[in-house]
């Protein structure tokens, strides 16, 4: 990784500057209720216009309500940048249907714009989001180059397809790899150090999982499904039990797959973030998934319940737990690291401003 700070200086108190400082959530439902609540309704009232502002306000409470060493985040973001973003992906919406409905070798020409243009919307979203991030007033950035931008999401994507997605693992690491170690804070670079063969292994774990899962579900609700298909093959000869255990076993594979995706989500964020430093100070990521498949059915039972009402508290819950699994451990004063890095800001300079009016982010 380059633009490493220099080592901190030795002092009396070294031991207490390199206390782990746990990353901590403060919001509520009942506040982010009342911001969504007034998001949604002036989304609807001016035909989405408003959603980019409501974008702006859930992103500056979401950051605010997240603290590290005593300090929150701050989110500078300007909503016509946002506003054009979403006009563009709505324009390139439109004209797709319109091609796809008229000729389907317009819609091919269309589809492979899109994926001519993708990227390049990718990169310079990425720039914006985090070049409007700050935290004590130092701004994060990101350097990643438009070339390498094309090789991440066009030629990897594009590698994973026709490998009949065999390379994913392979596609989601060089992902990854590109968004932390091209991150910066200030001029200090991220850096991420996770293997391809570390994202096979979690998919295969994932895998081996679901499978597990498919064949106990097999096991204990084949009985009914093979009533359903033995009647299936005599017609007139409707069995309402083997159409019951049909639908039961197909409910159990919904609500198995709907379970499995708090896991992999617990996997992944656990590798990847055990995996990234911010110059030599190190982060660790520490999800549980039992508590992340109670959250997440119980979220969506709530929403189920309150017809949509509870979404806001589902989304607080979802976040605190997630950003709260994250501890910062620093390899040294992280006083010292952020005056040292606002001093080399200050010299350096930014000239990024100009050119970051414009985000794809919905």
């Amino acid at each position: 990784m380059s633009d490493h700070l220099p080592l901190f200086p030795a002092s009396a108190d070294a031991a207490h500057d390199e206390v782990p400082q746990r990353f901590a959530f403060d919001g509520t439902g009942s506040e982010y209720f009342r911001i969504w609540i007034v998001n949604l309704f002036l989304s609807i009232v001016t035909l989405g216009i408003y959603s980019a502002w409501a974008k702006v306000r859930r992103t500056k409470y979401f950051y605010g309500s997240s603290t590290v060493a005593g300090s929150s985040f701050e989110y500078h973001g300007n909503p016509i940048a946002i506003l054009k973003g979403r006009i563009v992906a709505f324009v390139l919406i439109v004209i797709y249907n319109i091609a796809m409905r008229t000729s389907g070798v317009l819609a091919l020409l269309m589809m492979v714009a899109v994926m001519a243009v993708g990227p390049w919307l990718i990169w310079k979203s990425l720039q914006f989001k985090l070049y409007n991030s700050s935290y004590r007033s130092i701004r994060f950035g990101f350097r990643g180059s438009m070339k390498e931008t094309y090789k991440v999401y066009l030629l990897w994507p594009l590698l994973t397809f026709f490998s009949l997605f065999l390379a994913a693992p392979f596609a989601h690491q060089r992902m990854k790899q590109f968004q932390h170690s091209e991150s910066r804070f200030g001029t200090t670079h991220f850096s991420f150090h996770a293997t391809a063969s570390s994202f096979y292994r979690a998919y295969l774990l994932v895998f081996m999982i679901w499978l597990a899962g498919i064949v106990a579900i097999s096991v204990v609700l084949g009985a009914g499904l093979w009533a359903f298909l033995s009647s299936m093959a005599r017609p007139g000869t409707g069995d309402p039990a083997g159409l019951a255990g049909f639908f039961t076993f197909l409910f159990a594979l919904y609500v198995w797959m709907f379970v499995l995706f708090p896991i992999f989500l617990t996997l992944l964020q656990n590798l990847i973030w055990n995996n990234t430093q911010l110059g030599a100070h190190k982060f660790t990521c520490e999800m549980k998934w039992p508590r992340m498949v109670f959250i997440t059915l119980t979220n969506m039972l709530g929403i189920i319940c309150t017809l949509g009402l509870f979404m806001p508290f589902a989304t607080i819950r979802m976040l605190k737990y997630r950003v709260e699994s994250m501890t910062l451990h620093p390899a040294g004063s992280l006083e010292e690291f952020v005056t040292n890095t606002q001093a080399q800001v200050s010299a350096t300079g930014e000239g990024m401003a100009d050119l970051l009016d414009f985000d794809l982010s919905l």
